[in-house]
């Protein structure tokens, strides 16, 4: 793990070399073990996940930038059944803590992702590199290469301490109490390994943010976020960390919760420890859609959650590793290589340079000095374009490189005087893409393309976006320019649209016997503040009339937003129920598969997304306007929620979010057994004898979570909504309305029985 510059992080030291190397040696050896079958399958998932080897899928015949040159090559052999990681490639996941890197780091990167995968090299939005197309039995050897430059994969996934996300311009922000770069290193550091962080039952994500009014660290949707401040104590300027916990997005997200208002440094990473060791003894084990740390505080409530891991704490043996760096902890900062300059004044008139001077330029508080974003689309680079890179870094800078969580790199240090040169460079490398953090820099998960849970191609729709937005970003509103726009393949988060001024995310619906790729239009989520507020979904559109659906939504904010008021604001103020009634005709009106085609295809996969007919019959005709009637009912019912919850109304939000949940479970029930009445407990009832109790139900990969959902809100129906737990229970409903909608194109895509 080596960080920008090679000063905090020059090299792993000696001992955690080797240990590393030892840790390599075993994963070999459980591979070669397994291949033999003398070790469980479902044990050897965790020990892989662990070093971040997954699995992938194969089935959507695209890649990156929509072509589909890549996965085609694979499809033959691997999509003609079941495969596991034995038998097709897969994606390591590579962490870069606080998304430190350098030079030396990147070409390594480019050899591995040329020699061993598709050479590509993606970044996440927790700063991890990826890559794709890994054959198994050669990420030994990819490791130990990643390891020979301070590089590790350990517990980049897995029931672990993922990576540790981290302000790319801490140490340079204006804005920012402080460097939080050391800090971030020695809690890495201190977790990686450590025998109170092995016992969780999900995963744990901690993140540091220089200062509370930006996004670049995220810190509020973390488990764990830690938001730097400085307190004047005695006379004397304090360090501290704003420390927040519980956080999350994933499927029906939480904001994280105030743990303490001002930790002192020397108590960071024995707080930390404790809390691994709380959530370690005490979260759950066996519901893996309750195992975050989010659902063991909103179980027991902030008091009791503070109070044990205070106890925990004052039981803890002491550590010198906790306070050993902090003597040293402003040593060895970032300098840079050129002197300080000026921007030329004959810098140009290329329309398409003062863009990027306007939009990927970041004033360092260092004067002479700016940061530079280098914006990725898709997140993605070749392995060239990562060696030009590198060039680069060590042409300006003094390796001051880190990647985002908008899944961008950052050069910092820049001098003024060498900005013309330094864009020279990146554009001959194709790496002067303008828009850095605004509409044009979309944010998304790999969705269809590698996820086995995607839905719908978020990243095929991203790119669709960015080309039409790029057309007119010249004459854009500067208030059109500043949106920021995430999209997910599912309803998962991993593109955080919770957290964007216009997020989607991928669904399904049935139109005429067809499955069509949908996406759910997600508004109120707030970027700033570190991920402030949190959007609600409030219709889905076939894929192929999101652009039209971003564009309505644009204009409707040039057109009524006041001056210079924010998207959030303007959402809150104008209220949902107008917005969605500018989209509601894009729900309707489908064509027939004769008409367009390419209406029942997905983002840059011309193949049907559909299974094909699913046969007509008059009962199934009947079965099937029933189940759509309730089910639109269902979904204008969690519509309707929301605008209560707009209202002010939280208790009728919720009771209304829960009778959405009640429709759409008796529409599946119907199906069966049409005489189903309006009583909760008969739907309920019914629906878990039929579809729960039998596992119908279960969505592949998220297993019974969306009908325990229905259960929990149902043993509650009599307790009245805060805005809180409304909020949380409309997300839950409109899952489960998603998975109801899973559960009958599954049903209606299988053989009739004969």
């Amino acid at each position: 793990m080596k960080a920008s510059n090679g000063l905090w992080k020059d090299r792993l030291d000696s001992q955690l070399a080797a240990q590393l190397a030892e840790e390599i040696d075993t994963f070999e050896t459980e591979i070669e073990l397994r291949q033999q079958d003398k070790v469980d399958e479902k044990v050897f998932a965790e020990t892989r996940l662990r070093r971040g080897t997954y699995g992938q899928r194969y089935d959507n015949g695209q890649r990156h930038d929509g072509s589909q040159s890549q996965t085609l090559a694979f499809e033959e052999k691997y999509t003609k059944g079941p495969h596991t990681v034995w038998d097709a490639p897969g994606m390591q996941r590579i962490k870069i803590p606080y998304g430190g890197v350098n030079a030396e780091q990147l070409e390594a990167m480019a050899d591995l992702a040329e020699e061993y995968s598709d050479g590509i090299v993606h970044i996440t939005t927790r700063q991890d590199f990826q890559l794709h197309f890994i054959h198994i039995e050669d990420t030994p050897a990819l490791m130990r290469r990643l390891a020979a430059v301070g590089i590790t994969t350990r517990e980049a996934c897995g029931n672990s301490v993922r990576n540790i996300c981290g302000c790319p311009f801490a140490g340079v922000c204006p804005d920012e109490a402080f460097d939080v770069t050391p800090y971030a290193h020695a809690l890495t550091h201190f977790l990686l390994g450590h025998p109170d962080a092995q016992n969780f039952g999900r995963k744990f994500k901690p993140s540091f943010s220089g200062c509370a009014q930006h996004a670049c660290g995220l810190a509020g949707m973390h488990d764990m976020g830690l938001i730097a401040e400085t307190r004047d104590v005695d006379g004397q300027q304090k360090r501290g960390f704003r420390l927040v916990v519980g956080g999350g997005l994933g499927a029906v997200p939480r904001q994280a919760k105030l743990f303490d208002e001002f930790l002192p440094p020397e108590e960071l990473l024995p707080i930390a420890q404790a809390i691994a060791r709380v959530f370690g003894r005490h979260g759950e084990k066996k519901m893996r859609s309750r195992a975050r740390m989010k659902f063991l505080i909103e179980k027991w409530g902030m008091e009791k959650f503070t109070e044990e891991v205070r106890k925990e704490r004052a039981t803890l043996k002491e550590d010198p590793r906790w306070t050993d760096y902090l003597a040293h902890v402003d040593e060895g900062s970032e300098s840079a290589k050129q002197p300080p300059g000026e921007l030329p004044e004959d810098a140009g008139n290329d329309p398409r340079y003062t863009h990027w001077l306007r939009t990927n330029l970041r004033e360092q508080r260092q004067a002479g000095y700016v940061t530079v974003t280098v914006a990725l689309p898709l997140g993605d680079l070749t392995a060239d374009q990562t060696r030009s890179l590198a060039d680069i870094v060590r042409q300006f800078t003094n390796d001051t490189v880190r990647t985002t969580v908008e899944q961008n790199f950052v050069i910092r240090w820049v001098s003024k005087a060498d900005i013309p040169a330094l864009y020279a460079a990146l554009d001959a490398a194709g790496l002067s893409q303008p828009g850095a953090s605004n509409i044009l820099d979309i944010v998304t998960c790999p969705g269809t393309d590698t996820c086995k849970l995607g839905i719908s191609s978020s990243r095929g729709l991203t790119a669709e976006l960015r080309n039409r937005l790029a057309e007119k970003s010249f004459q854009m509103d500067q208030a059109i320019q500043n949106l920021h726009i995430k999209v997910s393949g599912c309803f998962n988060s991993c593109g955080q649209h919770h957290v964007a001024d216009i997020g989607f995310y991928g669904v399904s619906r049935t139109f005429q016997g067809f499955k069509v790729p949908h996406f759910q239009v997600v508004l109120g989520g707030q970027w700033e503040e570190n991920g402030g507020s949190y959007g609600l979904p409030i219709v889905a559109i076939p894929s192929k009339r999101v652009p039209d659906a971003l564009d309505r939504i644009t204009e409707m904010y040039l057109a009524r937003r006041e001056k210079d008021e924010r998207f959030v604001a303007f959402v809150k103020r104008v209220g949902k129920g107008p917005i969605r009634e500018v989209l509601d005709d894009l729900t309707s009106n489908a064509p027939t598969p004769e008409q367009d085609p390419n209406f029942y295809s997905d983002w840059s996969d011309p193949r049907q997304y559909s299974l094909g007919d699913i046969g007509k019959g008059e009962c199934a005709g009947e079965v099937v306007t029933q189940y759509e009637f309730e089910m639109a009912g269902a979904e204008r019912m969690v519509f309707g929620a929301q605008l209560q919850l707009e209202g002010g109304n939280p208790a009728q939000a919720g009771k209304d979010a829960y009778e959405a949940m009640l429709r759409s479970a008796k529409a599946l029930v119907q199906m069966q057994y049409d005489d189903v009445s309006n009583d909760p407990e008969e739907i309920v009832e019914e629906f878990k004898e039929r579809f729960y109790d039998t596992e119908i139900f279960f969505d592949p990969f998220a297993g019974p979570k969306f009908a325990d959902y229905f259960f929990a809100i149902h043993d509650r129906a009599d307790t009245p909504a805060t805005e809180d737990t409304a909020h949380h229970t409309i997300e839950e409903a409109q899952l489960f309305v998603e998975a109801v909608h899973s559960c009958y194109n599954r049903l209606r895509s299988e053989p009739a029985a004969t």
